[in-house]
This record gives structure tokens, C-alpha cells and sequence, in this order.
């Protein structure tokens, strides 16, 4: 069925059917009732992507995802969908895989979706990349992400702050030997997480006594835990940069090597996914705000989308230290509060 059957159906020129079908143009409540009404009959819908050649918007935003087991992406995506769809968006997920993507089938892919703008999230991306999508005249907004000088609109949670943070408490809970199960080497959030660990504890005569790549994956966040606890001087606190490995780390520590967590070690995480509440977890962690990230994501998005020029910005969203039992709580701290 098209526009022409359509109108034939409810006596109404061509142009008029069109008319009822884009949003904010101009057609009278009678009118567009017998459009849509003579539509439902015939089984018509507006072919989005042929109006995309003519209007020039297709009204989809492309989301380059590395990897989704995290379960801060699962919620995050969920939460940019609806925050899209609001807007008259629709969001479509590209997956790479953590290695660094075949740049030119990207791009080339999101070109022939004709995607108004894009969004990159847990994937390898490079400041070639950023090129490419200015030469193409894409909007390119980094989630939970940056890269090295700038380039591209990035938001991001204060990773420096918070790693920071994990420090103070630890080093108040009277730890004396620290360690950290590292996030992916390539990824800013997980190199800034570990300078802000690392510059906190010395801040406060400390130091970081064991660090161990974790590569945001379950299983190398184990087997990083063993390679801790085996050695001479194992950590009396493990943080891990993020919920996802923290939760590995707390189940290798009771299940695998039959230590008391807080008793023995004291683990503290990065997200706060809805897991982390979890009696069997209750894992203190860093709250990571997907809420406010999406929305300053989507904020943005829609700037670049609007304005084209506009410099690229950095959005840091702060999060406070959400206190549960999977660590020593130091005086003045308190379970159940998000901040000393």
C-alpha cells in the first residue's frame, strides 16, 4: 500500500497524507482522523528510511558497543533507548567485540544506515575513528569513555575522584597492604580509575602493593584474585575497577579460597549495577550514575546534532561511595549511606 492508495481511500490529496505522517506539519483533527483511519484499513505505514532521502533524517542513532556482560551497559542501553525515544529517536546497537573494530565497515555500515549520530560505548575507539566520523559529518558522542587529546565529545563518571575515594576509605578502615584488579588497559575509565586509587592512597602515606589485570572479564578477574592472595604479602582490601570483576573477586575469595570477606579482605567495587544490593554480594562500590550519564550523553548528542561546529566538551558525573558489608567500615562511615 502507498501514500496515493491512502488518500484515494479517504478522498484527500497526496500531499495531505504526507502531511499527517511528519511530525509537526499542519493538518486539521478531521482530516488526519481519516488518513490514519483509512491507514489502519489498507494496513499503510510511512516508509521511515524513503522519507530519510528526502528530509536528509533518518531519526536513528547509531550505539557502538564493545561487549554487553556488563551489567552497566545492559541498564545504560535501556536507559539511552527511552531517553532516544523521548525524542523522537531510535537507537541502533552495533556490536564490535573488544578488540579494536574494522574501522571501515563501521563507519561504512552507520553511513548506509544513514544514522543522524553516534554513540560509542565500551569499544576501542581511536582518534582515527573520531576523524572519520567528522569527515562524514557525524555527530560522535564517547559514553564511559575518552581518548587521549581529546577530540570528541566524552561522558564519563569522575573515574579520578573515584578511585580516590576508595582509597580514603580503605586507608580509614585501617588497611595496610592494598590491591587492584585493573580494568582493560586500552580503556580511559579503567587507567583513570587506577591513577585515582593509586594517587589516593599515597595522598595518605599509603601504597598500592598489588595491581593485576582483570580486562573487565569474570574470569580474568579471578585469576587475578589467586595470583594476589598467592603471594608473600596477599592484600588485607582488593578494589576492583569495576561491579562486574568485583563480583568474581568476592566469589573466588569465599568459594575458591575460603576467606572471610570483610574478616580477612575487604573488596570495593565500581558501578553500583542493581546486583551489587544483593544480600549475597552487598558489595560497597562507587556509584556510577547511568541515569545522569545518559542524560548528559543525550543532552549533548542532540547539541552536535543542532550545531554541527560545536567544540567538543568532557561531562564528568561524580558518584558517591555506596557503603555495604563487602568491606571494613572505618569510623565516621556508615552502611546504607552513600558518602562519610
Amino acid at each position: 500500500m502507498t501514500a496515493a492508495d491512502v488518500a484515494r481511500e479517504a478522498g484527500v490529496s497526496q500531499s495531505a497524507v504526507s502531511r499527517v505522517f511528519t511530525d509537526g506539519a499542519s493538518a486539521s483533527p478531521a482530516m488526519a482522523g481519516r488518513v490514519r483511519e483509512a491507514a489502519e484499513r489498507l494496513g499503510y505505514r510511512p516508509n521511515v528510511l524513503a522519507r530519510s532521502l528526502i528530509t536528509g533524517r533518518s531519526r536513528i542513532v547509531g550505539l557502538v558497543v564493545g561487549y554487553l556482560d556488563n551489567p552497566f551497559y545492559a541498564d545504560a542501553i535501556d536507559k539511552l533507548s527511552a531517553a532516544l525515544q523521548s525524542e523522537g529517536y531510535h537507537l541502533l546497537i552495533f556490536t564490535t567485540g573488544r578488540s579494536m573494530p574494522d574501522l571501515d565497515r563501521i563507519v561504512g555500515e552507520l553511513i548506509d544506515y544513514q544514522v543522524d549520530g553516534l554513540i560509542a560505548a565500551s569499544a576501542n575507539i581511536s582518534g582515527e575513528l573520531v576523524r572519520r566520523c567528522e569527515a562524514a559529518g557525524l555527530p560522535l558522542v564517547l559514553f564511559n569513555r575518552g581518548i587521549e587529546g581529546g577530540g570528541a565529545t566524552a561522558v564519563t563518571s569522575a573515574n579520578r575522584e573515584g578511585g580516590a575515594l576508595v582509597a580514603e576509605f580503605l586507608v580509614a578502615g585501617g588497611h595496610r597492604c592494598f590491591g587492584h584488579v585493573a580494568g582493560w588497559h586500552g580503556s580511559s575509565t579503567g587507567r583513570d580509575r587506577l591513577e585515582g586509587f593509586r594517587a589516593g592512597l599515597e595522598a595518605r602515606g599509603a601504597r598500592l602493593h598489588h595491581c593485576a589485570p582483570g580486562d573487565y572479564d569474570r574470569a580474568a578477574a579471578a585469576e587475578a584474585t589467586r595470583a594476589m592472595m598467592g603471594a608473600a604479602c596477599p592484600p588485607d582490601a582488593i578494589f576492583a575497577a569495576n561491579d562486574h570483576m568485583a563480583f568474581a573477586v568476592l566469589d573466588c575469595l569465599r568459594h575458591d579460597l575460603c576467606l572471610r570477606v570483610p574478616g580477612d579482605v575487604s573488596v570495593v567495587g565500581y558501578d553500583d549495577v542493581s546486583v551489587a544490593a544483593w544480600p549475597a554480594y552487598a558489595l560497597t562500590t562507587v556509584r556510577q550514575s547511568s541515569r545522569r550519564m545518559v542524560e548528559a550523553t543525550v543532552r549533548e548528542l542532540l547539541a552536535h546534532m543542532a550545531a554541527p561546529a560545536r567544540p567538543p566538551v568532557r561531562v564528568e558525573v561524580e558518584g558517591p561511595l555506596v557503603v555495604r558489608e563487602s568491606a571494613r567500615v572505618p569510623e565516621g562511615w556508615h552502611r546504607g549511606r552513600a558518602d562519610p
